[in-house]
């Protein structure tokens, strides 16, 4: 692993390796060089900022993009008046980027002040051609723009970045490589994001993923499960395995595997305690990992499976490819299989051809299925998929309308939903001190409800009984059972 290399001996004298990830290494021993001369001429430490937009892909992208930076010797911070800062970014909703360009517009003065603050920009939004001419037109500060499929670089762009005088702009259409095993910053020490695929091939037709992501490419099991013991053997202790449709894992490798059986894997890990993963399409869920849930003491009872609309014929123009009855009887499967299991979902309102009928036929879908919770949105027309070029957009306000009702009855379904955990004890991972309340901890159950409780702080990263005392709406006001140390 990464950990086990020393960076001083790597010989600089010489070409750099054509192979990945020891190329990687070569540029990251190259870019130690390049922030120890920084640190001098600065007399201090360099500091760096990585902020993220967007979803837990994203999130575990940003904790390679900080664990390279620490390895080269940056240190971490959340301030962005840090001497870089590099926003990995979302493009799923048009606000994403509006709140992209706003931020860039600060750093931009910043930089005016302060000639030596380095600016760099990636993800989602940078496959984006659009932006990219913007940000050549209008945001020329920036000093380093790459995309999703180059990102196992980074080193490398950085040392490019640091020896040319132009801003360095490098996306790629596509790829085919996975290089995993490169520097990580985990945000927790007791639990951790798992790539096991990515890119889509779904081409929902009011997503851009598939064209920012590119096509679907599974990670080999071996390497999976090789990292995840790597993991537990750092103290690492919940899994979430992470990609676009994590129901069509292993389809695309030469030895196919599925997804359920992958779980049952990563269930014989010893030191794993939990595993959780996202995001499920409804039309892949099948009844092998239904089977493999049900009967795991280690999968978390928490799915994650995106309706996006009750409406058959909305569903149709979404290309879901499912039909609202397909989905229900899903889920009453789910029920009778797995009684305890919360499920959470997405809903679009606004989609191109809405009608308040439509709308009003999503919001029996809440009041059938009833949802833990669920994500609601208004639809974002994104240049280049099939939806901003229908007909028939839905004006704002019948949009905000339909949104309204449908929150409403959303939270009402969450709330009854939640309480009905009150009184009984459930295992929770303590995952933080409570920023409100020093005295409390914050811990999450297996079905995602968070809980705060009294308790020590060495109890962060340990898995405790705590009785459900009071229901506070969406979260619960609980007590430890009995010491456990997890």
């Amino acid at each position: 692993m990464y950990d086990e290399i020393n960076f001083e001996k790597i010989d600089l004298s010489l070409e750099p390796p054509a192979k990945e990830p020891e190329r990687q290494h070569y540029f990251i021993a190259k870019l130690r060089r390049y922030v120890e001369a920084e640190r001098k001429r600065l007399d201090r430490s360099v500091t760096c900022a990585v902020v993220t937009f967007g979803c837990q892909m994203n999130a575990r992208d940003s904790e390679k993009l900080s664990g390279i930076l620490e390895t080269a010797g940056y240190e971490l911070t959340e301030d962005e008046n840090a001497d870089f800062v590099i926003y990995n970014t979302c493009t799923v909703r048009d606000n994403a980027n509006q709140r992209v360009y706003g931020r860039l517009g600060h750093l931009g003065g910043m930089k005016k002040k302060f000639p030596h603050k380095r600016i760099a920009l990636c993800g989602c939004m940078m496959q984006e051609p659009s932006v990219i001419e913007k940000l050549k037109k209008s945001y020329r500060f920036v000093d380093l723009i790459f995309g999703t499929h180059n990102i196992y670089k980074f080193a490398e762009l950085l040392v490019t970045m640091f020896e040319s005088k132009d801003p360095v702009v490098d996306i790629w259409d596509s790829t085919d490589q996975i290089v995993e095993e490169l520097p990580t910053e985990r945000k927790y020490p007791f639990k951790s994001g798992i790539n096991i695929m990515f890119g889509c091939n779904n081409f929902c037709s009011y997503c851009i993923v598939p064209y920012v992501r590119g096509r679907e490419r599974s990670r080999e099991p071996e390497d999976i499960l090789r990292e995840i013991e790597s993991l537990a053997a750092d103290g690492v202790v919940e899994v979430m395995l992470l990609g676009q449709n994590v129901n069509s894992y292993g389809r695309n490798l030469k030895n196919p595997i599925s997804f359920a059986r992958l779980l049952q894997e990563v269930e014989k890990i010893e030191g794993i305690k939990r595993i959780r993963f996202m995001t499920s399409h409804p039309k892949d869920l099948s009844d092998e990992l239904i089977a493999v849930m049900k009967h795991s003491e280690k999968i978390c009872r928490h799915l994650h499976l995106p309706l996006q609309s009750g409406s058959t014929r909305i569903l149709q123009a979404m290309n879901r490819r499912y039909t609202r009855e397909d989905y229900l009887d899903l889920v009453q499967k789910l029920r009778r299989e797995i009684p305890d299991l919360a499920i959470t979902t997405d809903i679009i309102v606004g989609f191109p051809g809405e009608t308040p009928e439509d709308v009003d036929l999503t919001i029996d879908m809440v009041k059938q299925v009833q949802y833990d919770n669920a994500f609601t949105f208004l639809y974002s027309k994104r240049t280049g998929t099939p939806a901003a070029a229908m007909e028939n957009q839905v004006p704002d306000s019948v949009m905000k309308e339909g949104f309204d009702r449908l929150l409403n009855v959303v939270q009402d379904t969450a709330r009854k939903q939640i309480r009905r955990l009150k009184g009984q004890t459930l295992d929770a991972l303590v995952e933080e001190v409570n920023e409100q309340d020093p005295a409390l901890l914050t811990g999450r159950l297996s079905n995602n409800t968070i809980v705060h409780f009294p308790g020590d702080k060495s109890l962060v990263g340990k898995i405790v009984p705590v009785y459900l005392k009071e229901c506070h709406g969406f979260y619960y006001a609980g007590e430890i059972q009995e010491a456990n140390n997890g």
